[in-house]
């Protein structure tokens, strides 16, 4: 079985780091916040060895990818053409596209904005969500003591500092914190406005058996050098994705489409989550499975790989 090898390449106006391993149809695998191209480690793998050719970027603002300054060249019209641009610097003209946290509304758009390049979507963690009638950062939660994480991540610099303060404790509380090993809390995505982010979050004596001290140092050693801005800059975008987004209101996902998360993903918990997937039908028509992985949390394929690789290697086969 080939090895997994690393390349950059010029997308859409910056220098995009890929991790890819294997030779067949293209399957794109996009990480979310804050990742890497390493958080889909056990798919490059499995997907080689099932005949495909696995690429997973580092996303705009991460790893060995460009990082623009600028808070506006994060939108998701960035993102996705980053996406297009990649499969035709691969020497392809279609793809399927996967995305997990973050990286699904990428995935989801790019098939959503075009379908003539990605055949096929797979969104892990993430439901579609269609553009609604308002503003996004209007509806979102916010009591006298809390407000919704992402209101937390919108002014520059704040998260930043509670986020680099010590790089390796954050991986850490962020990565257990998110698991299906943590304990569930129902203020997971709620943070005080006299605290932070990571308040809540244990830092735990003992990784959970999915992740090793080496899987950390990886994170680690990215984010200490990258910092968290980049990948904090989607976040800033939500007003422009969602004003950017109007042209394609009402419009679902016609290609065929996968869903999969965990059980314990903090993420279907979310006020609009429930409505989403059961909004599938409609929004998805080409959808061929919604699956809930039992005992799993928000890094499901990291968490249960054979899982996860399973559900995905059926679905491509069976395109």
């Amino acid at each position: 079985m080939s090895e997994i090898t690393h390349r950059e390449l010029e997308t859409n106006g910056i220098r995009m780091h890929v991790a890819e391993q294997g030779t067949g149809p293209l399957v794109v695998l996009c990480h979310g916040f804050p990742e890497s191209w390493y958080s889909w480690r056990h798919q490059l793998a499995a997907l080689s060895a099932a005949g495909f050719h696995a690429v997973a970027p580092d996303m705009r603002g991460y790893g060995r990818t460009d990082a623009p300054a600028e808070i506006e060249a994060y939108t998701l019209c960035h993102l996705v053409g980053d996406m297009v641009d990649l499969v035709g610097a691969l020497g392809e003209t279609s793809a399927v596209i996967a995305g997990h946290d973050w990286g699904a509304p990428v995935a989801w758009h790019a098939a959503l904005m075009r379908p003539d390049v990605f055949r096929a979507v797979i969104g892990l963690s993430v439901p579609y969500r269609p553009r609604g009638p308002v503003r996004p950062t209007t509806a979102m939660p916010r009591t006298d003591d809390t407000v919704f994480y992402q209101l937390y991540f919108q002014t520059p610099g704040v998260a930043e500092a509670e986020l680099e303060q010590d790089v390796r404790a954050t991986i850490r509380r962020l990565a257990y914190g998110g698991s299906g090993d943590a304990p569930a809390r129902e203020t997971i995505a709620m943070v005080p406005r006299q605290g932070g982010f990571l308040q809540y979050m244990t830092d735990p004596e003992t990784l959970p058996p999915w992740l090793t001290a080496a899987d950390v140092e990886f994170y680690a050693g990215e984010l200490a050098r990258t910092g968290f801005r980049g990948g904090l800059n989607w976040y800033r975008n939500l007003r422009r994705n969602w004003e950017l987004d109007a042209p394609w209101r009402g419009q679902p996902v016609r290609q065929p489409s996968l869903f999969i998360a965990g059980s314990r993903d903090g993420v279907l918990r979310f006020p609009a989550a429930q409505s989403q997937l059961d909004a599938f039908p409609k929004t998805l028509p080409g959808l061929r499975g919604s699956h809930i992985v039992e005992g799993a949390g928000h890094w499901v394929q990291q968490e249960r790989p054979a899982e996860v690789n399973k559900l995905l290697i059926d679905f491509l086969r069976g395109l």
